[in-house]
């Protein structure tokens, strides 16, 4: 495979010197090759004819413009910078990816490292590498999409991967060589690396940790913490994790880096998938390195890192509750919900709405059924148990048998507070809801356990349409989504739709006024995709009726069994009379020709 970059972005890989340089990044998004498992070659999503795309590294407060160009044939794509929260400004330095954002694109490849470096970091190391943690699918996700939301799959069992794919780029974004095994990362005796860890999977979380080695996490989603000890660290789809690690003295041995597949999000487990990857840190001796195991694989207790900025908690104006579903829906379609609402993508773009109609655009109405939004107002602090500048307090509940991680654009968010159990009276798996906290932990993507809960508050201080979903792929295209329409009347008169967005929409055929359907009314949404709906289980009216005429069918059934028994029935002469009088009947309408022996031996 051809691992090494396009000439037009050799220097974008290296961190510039110059301050506030201007980044000027050229996108051939394409087809390429790729076989990261040596097992079986596919087409994936590449970036100029390369597959991994690229790593981003430039310095804060740099400009980086991205051209792209899609190459693609008969599909349309995008591109979504993960963790960076476009308000006009790159607001912090942070780590993060870019990632194709239609349909499931990522799957196919479509993402790659993006590093804005501070000018000042918080902790002192003397290299660093970019280690890329994700699954691999065989298949297409076009097809994998397909059979997952299907009629033949009324459980939602998601696609298992058929690999994983760990790779590694170095301090200036060229790759390593090689894929899982076949890596071999450099260390030197004494010196402090920075390991910037990211899981770029589709669906799987992986516990990775260095045989031989100390590991503190100093960074979590773009966040600087203060140095927190850890034997191993946990990554959900999407969460990016910095540890430092001192390399040793001695350089007689080498050790392994492992990253394994967290196999109780499978449904089931193939015979054939292998669930632990190892790459080698090598010393630059020839000596085979000996494996370390863990007996017990934890979750990262990411509420309890500690900014390295101090920002005390927010107090909430606003609080909503999300819960978490899946089932089976009227379609017959296995579906994910928040408060039972699966989410749709509405015929115009929610941005659009919210730039075009005028005070309506307040009216979460206006988005359309599906399309779940809330609106915010611009300073409201929002609890979301999954809360915002308005503060905002979001509680988020998971009623489904699988943790899940979530992701809000825009921003990040204040963790205030994580149940293990929601319906434990057991404080430590289920502890109260508190305020005041000094400096709670921030980030882009929590992970909310199986039959637990998650506070989290930001401040709706970046007017904007901000989907807030579900990381894992399969859950997003399941419907795992809603929309905060963020300070609209700010949007409307502070921000301009670019020009080339409005002729990409023209070319697509994609309205870009109104309400969901592009009408200017909430009240008028013809051909609006409505569900579909949660089954409502219990009597409903057409089963009652369909039981009470089953009921009458049998009662007259057995009816006519007792009226028979007891003779209720015609005898010899009764039964010729009868047909001989419709006989006559038939006659009279012309329909007999000739005289017709009757059963009983007479002829009329």
């Amino acid at each position: 495979m051809v691992r090494g970059l396009a000439s037009s972005l050799a220097a974008l890989s290296v961190v510039s010197t110059a301050a506030a340089a201007l980044h000027e990044v050229y996108y051939n998004v394409s087809h390429a090759l790729a076989n990261p498992s040596g097992l079986y070659e596919r087409t994936a999503v590449g970036v100029n004819g390369t597959w991994p795309p690229p790593p981003l590294i430039v310095n804060y407060n740099d400009t980086v413009r991205v051209h792209a160009y899609n190459g693609l044939e008969n599909e349309v794509t995008s591109l979504h910078h993960h963790g960076m929260y476009f308000n006009k400004t790159v607001s912090s330095p942070k780590e993060g990816f870019g990632e194709g954002h239609v349909g499931s694109q990522y799957v196919d490849g479509l993402r790659a490292p993006f590093i804005i470096k501070p000018e000042t970091e918080v902790h002192t190391y003397d290299d660093e590498y970019i280690i890329i943690v994700s699954d691999w699918y065989n298949e297409q996700h076009s097809k994998l999409t397909k059979e997952f939301m299907s009629l033949w799959n009324p459980t939602g069992a998601e696609p298992v991967p058929n690999s994983a794919a760990i790779y590694v780029a170095d301090a200036n974004g060229n790759y390593l060589s090689g894929f899982n095994e076949n890596v071999t990362i450099p260390f030197e005796a004494g010196k402090t690396y920075r390991l910037r860890i990211i899981n770029q999977a589709a669906f799987a979380m992986f516990y990775v940790w260095l045989d031989g080695h100390d590991m503190s996490i100093i960074e979590a989603d773009g966040t600087d913490t203060e140095a927190y000890p850890v034997d191993h660290v946990s990554l959900a789809v999407a969460q990016r994790y910095s540890v430092l690690v001192t390399a040793r003295n001695d350089t007689n041995s080498n050790y392994l880096f492992h990253a394994n597949f967290d196999a109780t999000m499978f449904d089931t487990v193939p015979d054939d998938l292998q669930l632990n990857y190892t790459s080698t840190v090598s010393y630059g001796v020839s000596v085979t390195a000996e494996e370390e195991t863990r007996e017990v694989l934890d979750m990262t207790p990411d509420w309890l890192l500690v900014p390295s900025q101090v920002e005390v908690q927010q107090e909430a104006n606003r609080f909503i509750e999300l819960g978490v579903y899946f089932d089976t829906f009227d379609d017959g379609v296995n579906r994910a919900a928040f408060n039972n609402i699966t989410y749709q993508s509405p015929e115009v773009p929610s941005v659009f709405t919210a730039m075009s109609m005028g005070n309506d655009s307040n009216n979460p109405v206006a988005y359309g059924p599906q399309t779940h939004a809330y609106t915010l107002e611009k300073g409201e602090v929002v609890d979301l148990q999954l809360r915002s500048p308005v503060d905002f307090t979001l509680k988020v509940i998971n009623w489904d048998a699988n943790s899940h991680p979530f992701h809000l654009h825009g921003h990040k968010y204040q963790i205030v507070r994580v149940a293990q159990d929601v319906a434990s009276n057991d404080t430590d798996l289920n502890p109260p809801h508190t305020e005041g906290a000094a400096n709670p932990m921030r980030r882009d993507t929590i992970v909310v356990p199986a039959g637990g809960a998650v506070n989290i508050r930001f401040v709706a201080d970046n007017p904007g349409a901000w989907i807030f979903h579900c990381h894992i792929e399969w859950h997003l295209e399941a419907g795992l989504a809603v929309v905060f329409i963020e300070a609209p009347n700010e949007m409307q008169t502070e921000q301009e739709i670019p020009q080339a967005m409005l002729d990409q929409c023209a070319a697509l055929g994609v309205p870009v006024t109104g309400n969901s359907v592009g009408k200017m009314s909430l009240t008028e949404f013809p051909g609006a995709v409505r569900g579909p709906y949660p089954q409502i289980l219990g009597w409903r009216p057409k089963g009652i009726g369909a039981l009470a005429g089953c009921i009458l069918t049998a009662l007259l059934g057995m009816a006519t069994v007792v009226w028979y028994a007891m003779g209720g029935q015609l005898d010899a002469d009764e039964l010729h009379e009868e047909v001989v009088r419709e006989l006559e009947k038939k006659k009279k309408g012309g329909l007999i020709k000739r005289g017709v022996k009757s059963a009983f031996g007479k002829k009329n």
